[in-house]
């Protein structure tokens, strides 16, 4: 997530670094930089002029503490700023009215309106212990409707059904019956796609609007297209009464221009990030998070939060506790836990939100970490439920069928045997009290640094 902007910045900040005190000449200068970098990133040029602005400002009147060298005082200034510019604080949905709360759903065609209002209807179920139901009122996208009833269906939640056939109001407005007489919570309202110029659309939607009289008015835009998602946001800021914005597809996001310009240009909050393409891949917006990872601080509290959520804490208990019985740790536990490091988002997933780690240029990146898990779990659903349990049976012939089976080289299955080799010798050492903190750092925490899929936390694949 914004590589490129992170590490412009954290060049920048090497220009001030060994100076002996902040001066406006040394301010300048780092300042010159920076304001590239923002550039670069796709920031809106009014507000990489406010920023620089507001930087240069506080620095020179030493708006930080003296036990700071210069490069931590500007970086501090510098990270403040950042927050402001994108909100200062976490800004969460108003779902007080009376039920449903309605929340409407809008944005440009291909920027993952239907996946946003499933992944909203997860959110609401799982976090805030919502009754939720969702309807779609796209009637000109092919298989649009079906779309949300499928991600429906896997989240489990209601579906009110739609025709292409009908009006879009009278859908809405027959959605928000069946709400209410079902006593849902809430009840999410995905529209068809369109752009700020087709007055005809924008009639349609501010009908919708209209008839449902919604709580909260989310569009959703594609992080990927830079300052045109501000031009959009800005537009259909203007025609509706939008109440915050979701900026989806932001793993792919390596300049970070949407998301540094959009609140300061449209003067609505970003509210949701979407960081992947299933369901669970949404998180709430904390400005301070995104800026301390930006500037490659790490971002401790997500992670937390994300090793509280997609952890199988019943896995890792149980696995915990196998290990200290006596029982061996077996290619079965190496599937588990690779299962578990991928909802984590891999390696690298965990890495960026680490202090110090984010910006490493040695860190693997997500294709390759995912296309590593899977390499290993090809290997292990190629060998018998006995060789899985006892690799050490393993021989020339059985290992040429495994490899022929997973697509893979001997090479590949030997460097997995070594590697579960290591893990079992930590498991271990570790067995009592060791091996229980670790897991239950897994199942109610932060993992613990040697407590990762690779031993001693060195963060290398074993491919």
């Amino acid at each position: 997530m914004f590589e490129n902007l992170s590490n412009r910045l954290a060049s920048s900040f090497k220009k001030i670094s060994g100076k002996a005190n902040l001066t406006e000449e040394n301010i300048q200068a780092t300042l010159k930089e920076v304001r590239m970098a923002l550039l670069e990133a796709d920031v809106a040029l009014p507000v990489v002029k406010n920023f620089v602005e507001a930087v240069k400002q506080r620095a020179l009147g030493q708006d930080v503490a003296k036990s700071l060298t210069p490069s931590q005082q500007l970086l501090k200034i510098v990270q403040a700023e950042l927050e402001h510019v994108m909100g200062d604080s976490n800004e969460e949905l108003n779902l007080a009215a009376q039920a449903p709360a309605v929340v409407l759903v809008a944005g440009l065609q291909g920027a993952g309106k239907t996946t946003s209002v499933a992944k909203l209807a997860k959110f609401f179920v799982e976090q805030k212990k919502k009754k939720v139901m969702v309807v779609s009122a796209d009637i000109y996208r092919p298989a649009a409707i079906k779309q949300l009833e499928v991600l429906a269906n896997e989240v489990g939640i209601d579906f009110y059904p739609s025709e292409p056939s009908q009006n879009p109001v009278d859908i809405v407005s027959g959605a928000l019956k069946s709400a209410k007489i079902k006593f849902m919570d809430v009840l999410l309202i995905d529209t068809a796609g369109r752009l700020h110029v087709d007055s005809d659309l924008m009639d349609e939607i501010q009908c919708i609007h209209a008839a449902v009289n919604p709580v909260e008015t989310l569009f959703v835009v594609d992080a990927m297209i830079g300052q045109d998602a501000v031009v959009t946001a800005k537009a259909f800021s203007d025609a509706l009464p939008l109440t915050g914005i979701i900026l989806t597809k932001i793993d792919g996001d390596a300049r970070g221009g949407a998301a540094l310009s959009v609140r300061q240009v449209t003067g609505k909050p970003i509210k949701f990030l979407g960081t992947g393409e299933k369901t669970d891949a949404l998180e709430p917006f904390y400005p301070e998070r995104i800026a301390s990872r930006i500037l490659g601080m790490g971002d401790v509290m997500s992670l937390i939060e994300e090793v509280e959520q997609k952890v199988d804490h019943k896995k890792a208990e149980q696995l915990a506790k196998k290990v200290s019985q006596g029982k061996r740790f077996d290619l079965n536990d190496l599937k588990d836990q690779l299962q578990q490091m991928k909802n984590m988002g891999g390696l690298s997933g965990m890495m960026e939100k680490l202090p110090g780690l984010g910006n490493m240029p040695q860190m693997p990146t997500k294709p390759d970490m995912a296309e590593n898990f899977s390499r290993m779990e090809f290997i292990i659903d190629s060998m018998t439920s006995l060789e899985r349990s006892k690799p050490e049976i393993l021989n020339g012939s059985r290992k040429r069928r495994i490899t022929q089976g997973s697509g893979t080289t001997l090479q590949d299955l030997n460097r997995l045997l070594k590697q579960h080799k290591q893990m079992g010798m930590m498991m271990k050492k570790m067995k009592g009290k060791g091996l229980q903190r670790m897991m239950q750092g897994m199942s109610g925490g932060m993992p613990s640094p040697g407590g990762g899929i690779f031993p001693g936390g060195s963060g290398k694949s074993p491919f």
